[in-house]
């Protein structure tokens, strides 16, 4: 940290030029024509002005590079030559790791292999060069997406990289190759074209191959197996190619297949990716939502094909993403449309046709259903079902009111529904995690009626231990603020007097750093627990702190996380939700903050009061003069504290009532 100078390490991605004491630049994160992005040697500190993104280096290479805290440090420690020791890998785990390092090297191999046969061999040239340029490629985009060939001969790269001294066993680990019952060592993709797949870092962790012969008995495209180094539900296709495009238009556009995103990013169409035929994952999902929350589902007039994707498309509004589809003419994919058009006709077409994910839905389904009452009871039903899954309350009431003016069914009725919906669902996964729990700790023989009543004991503790407590009521407001609104960023106003500048962070940071400078920590012990793990993830990009507490391992700290994300009202009294406010949003959630994190420790200053006033009336204390001085000194010390905090509170207008709730 000391090291990274702030200068070198933007440098690296932005070209920045001098003015007066600092530098500027286009910034990285956003679209912008004229610079807004300053650089500070002096404070070793970036802005942007234009987007509000700021920090130290490794804020940066956290941003830039979509890395977690500690793999950004790695980046820069690598950077900069300095040694990182970490913990020593047992002989197990080096064996492990020297295989996976292993297969990448293997696979980086192929990768060469595959590129030289479709440029410098005849067979190459002559089928897999001329099948990609007469698919509309140009030669710089076969380069870009190390397209490649592999040869009309069943062991060709078999042979090939035994040859160069490459392990047999670890190239079958590989999938490149495979071994025939005789022990062969045969080649996947024998007689294809070559499409390397590549991890968000830029490895090569996967191939596919199309066929281009005619043959009904081979299959049309073949992919890598699943390895020790490539999962397929944890990749898109072309998304080491399109992050940066996505982080600046926030927004993923979503197509099926290799062509398609070649073709699409060869039309200027950049933020673009691929889930290469196989059904929509939640790996996938959260590879995309590391970037931005909009997606873009483009379709080609397939009907049979939308509908089957459609099925695993819940799973993106689960995810808390902003869904739009765009219907492609009739006859048209992304790869054929995005050859036959300009770059601003793709861009205008798809930003004139694009249309929320629920209106698609129930266009589609209402196309089928025509006047019969129970297939359009039906139809509501399946819409509901995907709306009850959106997780974010107000996107939810929108959709709600959308669907309601689509159908002409009553508001209430669909809000009715889908709490039910909600509500069932929360159930089903609590009693599901709290059974599992039971039978881990108890046997097979644990009942499931022994399990609703541990869940029902439970709920009625949780509600004993905070109704007891004058602290808990506020730590309870606080930890449902942090999973409401824990990872928005707020903006910390310059100090008077001092030379720190404004920058942002998140709520958790903020909160965490607040309470750390003071040295407290929260006194209901699941309440301790959610704050300090968010504390954990409060610089990862893209943490959702309601979607990870519902779904954590931790029946209790799950069941809790319910509960609170459910009630609405908890934080009326200390904001007045009615109130607009024309300001800042980051300014805004600054001063909400705050104003929680002051009244919370008013609440501890009048605890200690308290205790301090019993102990200047304990004959103990009244006859001993040095224990009376001190319990003097305390009590003046914390009426002290108690103006300073009420002044705070006075400065955002808001008086004494937080002292109230």
């Amino acid at each position: 940290m000391d090291t990274a100078k702030v200068e070198e390490v933007v440098g690296d991605f932005v070209a920045l030029r001098k003015r007066g004491v600092n530098m500027i630049g286009l910034c990285p994160f956003h679209n912008e024509k004229t610079p807004s992005f300053t650089v500070s040697p002096s404070k070793n500190l970036w802005k942007c002005f234009g987007c509000g993104k700021g920090g130290k280096p490794v804020h940066f290479i956290m941003e830039h590079e979509q890395l977690s805290y500690p793999d950004a440090l790695r980046w820069l420690a690598k950077k900069y030559h300095i040694e990182i020791k970490e913990r020593e890998l047992t002989d197990e785990e080096k064996r492990e790791e020297s295989i996976r390092e292993s297969l990448f090297v293997i696979n980086q191999y192929a990768l060469q292999y595959f590129i030289d046969t479709l440029h410098e061999s005849e067979e190459g040239k002559a089928i897999g060069l001329s099948y990609f340029r007469h698919r509309g490629l140009r030669d710089e985009t076969i380069k870009k997406f190390c397209l490649g060939y592999s040869p009309e001969r069943r062991d060709s790269f078999a042979k090939t990289a035994t040859a160069a001294g490459y392990n047999p066993e670890l190239i079958a680990k590989t999938g490149v190759c495979y071994s025939t019952d005789d022990g062969r060592l045969q080649d996947r993709f024998w007689g294809r074209v070559i499409f390397p797949v590549h991890t968000i870092s830029g490895k090569v962790v996967a191939f596919g191959g199309r066929v281009l012969q005619t043959n009904a008995k081979a299959a049309k495209y073949v992919n890598s197996p699943e390895s020790e180094i490539y999962h397929k539900s944890d990749h898109l296709y072309g998304l080491y190619f399109a992050k940066q495009a996505i982080m600046q238009k926030d927004r993923c556009i979503l197509v099926e297949g290799y062509l398609d995103v070649i073709s699409m990013y060869q039309a200027g169409i950049q933020n673009v990716v691929a889930s290469s035929g196989t059904s929509l994952t939640i790996g996938q999902i959260r590879l995309i939502h590391r970037f931005t929350n909009n997606v873009t589902l483009l379709y080609d007039g397939d009907n049979a094909g939308i509908k089957a994707s459609i099925r695993g498309i819940d799973m993106l509004l689960e995810e808390g993403m902003n869904i739009n589809v765009v219907l492609l003419p009739e006859g048209e994919d992304p790869d054929s449309y995005a050859q036959s058009h300009s770059t601003e006709e793709v861009e205008e077409y798809i930003e004139r046709n694009k249309v929320d994910f629920i209106k698609f839905k129930t266009n589609l389904l209402m196309s089928e259903v025509g006047d019969d009452p129970i297939r359009r009871a039906g139809l509501i039903g399946d819409v509901v079902k995907s709306i009850a899954v959106v997780p974010n309350d107000i996107l939810r009431s929108e959709y709600i009111k959308k669907c309601s003016e689509m159908l002409k069914v009553g508001e209430q009725l669909l809000v009715k529904e889908t709490a039910k919906i909600r509500l069932k669902r929360a159930e089903e996964q609590q009693k599901q995690q709290y059974e599992s729990k039971l039978a881990t700790q108890a046997g097979e023989d644990e009942t499931h009626d022994e399990a609703t009543t541990a869940i029902d004991e439970f709920q009625q503790n949780i509600i004993d231990s905070y109704s007891n407590n004058p602290l808990h009521h506020k730590e309870k407001a606080i930890i449902q603020f942090i999973l409401k609104n824990g990872s928005k960023l707020l903006q910390v106003p310059e100090e008077k007097n001092s030379n720190i500048p404004s920058f942002t962070e998140t709520i958790i940071s903020h909160l965490h750093y607040s309470f750390e400078g003071d040295g407290i920590e929260l006194s209901h012990p699941l309440y301790r627990k959610i704050f300090q793990e968010a504390a954990v993830h409060m610089n990862e990009i893209g943490f959702d702190p309601e979607r990870h507490f519902i779904a954590h391992p931790d029946a209790e700290i799950s069941r809790l996380a319910a509960e609170l994300c459910g009630e609405r009202y908890l934080l009326s009294k200390f904001f007045n939700e009615q109130q607009k406010d024309e300001r800042n949003e980051l300014a805004v959630l600054f001063e909400q903050t705050t104003r929680l994190s002051v009244a919370y420790k008013l609440s501890i200053i009048d605890e200690m009061l308290k205790e301090t006033m019993n102990r200047l009336k304990d004959p103990a204390t009244t006859s001993n003069p040095t224990a009376l001085q001190e319990a003097m000194e305390d009590f003046k010390y914390l009426k002290e504290t108690q103006s300073a905090l009420n002044n705070v509170l006075k400065n955002y207008g808001f008086g004494n009532v937080a002292l109230n709730v």
